[in-house]
């Protein structure tokens, strides 16, 4: 698989991981993301050589999806994060707070 190819598989990944973390389908989740670093591991295989037009818009896309997965990521820990400090009645315990104190 040359560079090209591989690009495309981890975008197509990418959309992917998208997909599950909107469902939380958590199976889902986790086959395209072991299937997108297998990608990743051929692109870096592949070498390192000179990227033409192509590569580069095809490596801003995959950067463009990565980055929408980090922010679902981050919204959903935050969500989980107001969640638990909601029912251990510490809804006002931010990340500044010590452990011994959000338990005291």
């Amino acid at each position: 698989m040359n560079r090209r190819d591989a690009l495309i598989r981890v975008i197509d990944l990418l959309h992917a991981e998208i997909a599950a973390l909107k469902s939380n389908d958590v199976a889902a989740l986790e086959r395209a993301t072991c299937e997108k670093l297998t990608a990743i591991e051929m692109i870096a295989a592949a070498g390192d050589g000179p990227a033409g037009p192509d590569i580069r818009e095809l490596a801003d896309e995959a950067n463009r999806l990565n980055e929408t997965c980090r922010i679902y990521t981050n919204l959903m820990a935050a969500n989980v994060r107001r969640r638990l400090q909601m029912l251990t009645g510490a809804a006002g315990a931010g990340y500044g707070r010590s452990a011994a104190g959000a338990y005291a």
